[in-house]
């Protein structure tokens, strides 16, 4: 009894003119493509497909998925440098987790030295990209924490005018403020309607405990700018806010200067009004 094969390949329609079907060669087809034979079984009465898979065709999916991961990677890192603006030299600045706690850094004593606004901004926007590339305020303060005790001088940011900052030593005291201001910023975009941002990273971005102490005090910012669009809240309900969490609450001016942190981080992240 003769079994008919018949190969359905991957190929353009002119070439299955060319195609002959020799029962007794119907089973030896030579050609580098991948594709399925369809065979016909006399028992059953109905055609069944056979993959057909031919050793020639090769992929290194370790090569490719690496190349893959890289490129998604870079681009990714162009994205959020784009989307929020970051002023930095180069994307060199977001390659590492040391690289980013360093600009995070500058951006926080740029602040310190030349006060908000803009300022704040620029640091707000490097916190949001941190973020979404997978960083956590643990990791950034160890960073910070080995700068700290090698006694690394940190170059400051280019000012307007283009001339460079002095330079300066990372002290204990600065790197606690400045991974809190992250850590607000973290935990402003946790209160955000999701999903404000893609973070490239299952682990939290804060710690339980620091997420306990900041989560009301940034959802009661987050709350008033979504439902009210507020851009400021009594600062007496901020403290009340604080005591009730911690026992304790900040001089108003501080409170003040947090609450600066959230909105800054809500604008950034889901503007509610044009610019003007």
């Amino acid at each position: 009894m003769l079994t008919l094969h018949g190969t359905a390949l991957f190929m353009r329609p002119s070439a299955y003119q060319e195609v002959k079907c020799s029962p007794k060669h119907a089973t030896v087809l030579n050609n580098n493509l991948l594709g399925c034979s369809a065979v016909y079984n006399p028992v059953e009465g109905h055609h069944v497909q056979k993959p057909h898979i031919v050793p020639s065709f090769k992929v290194n999916f370790t090569r490719a998925s690496n190349y893959l991961y890289r490129s998604l990677n870079e681009r990714s890192t162009r994205h959020w440098l784009h989307r929020f603006h970051v002023n930095a030299s180069s994307d060199e600045d977001f390659r590492s987790s040391r690289n980013i706690a360093l600009s995070l850094f500058k951006r926080y004593k740029n602040v310190i030295d030349r006060g908000g606004g803009d300022n704040l901004k620029e640091f707000v926007s490097a916190g949001v990209n941190a973020y979404a590339l997978g960083c956590t305020e643990e990791g950034l303060r160890k960073e910070l924490m080995d700068m700290k005790d090698s006694g690394l001088e940190i170059e400051g940011l280019q000012s307007n005018g283009g001339g460079t900052s002095l330079k300066f030593k990372v002290h204990s005291f600065e790197v606690r403020e400045c991974i809190l201001w992250l850590s607000i910023v973290f935990i402003t975009i946790l209160c955000t309607p999701q999903p404000t941002i893609i973070r490239w990273s299952t682990t939290p971005p804060v710690s339980a405990d620091v997420l306990h102490q900041w989560k009301g005090f940034c959802a009661l910012i987050a709350n008033a700018y979504y439902t009210k669009g507020m851009a400021w809240l009594p600062v007496k309900t901020l403290q009340l806010e604080q005591m009730a969490v911690m026992g304790s609450s900040e001089e108003p001016s501080v409170v003040a200067s947090r609450m600066q942190i959230v909105f800054s981080t809500l604008e950034v992240v889901s503007p509610q009004w044009p610019r003007v």
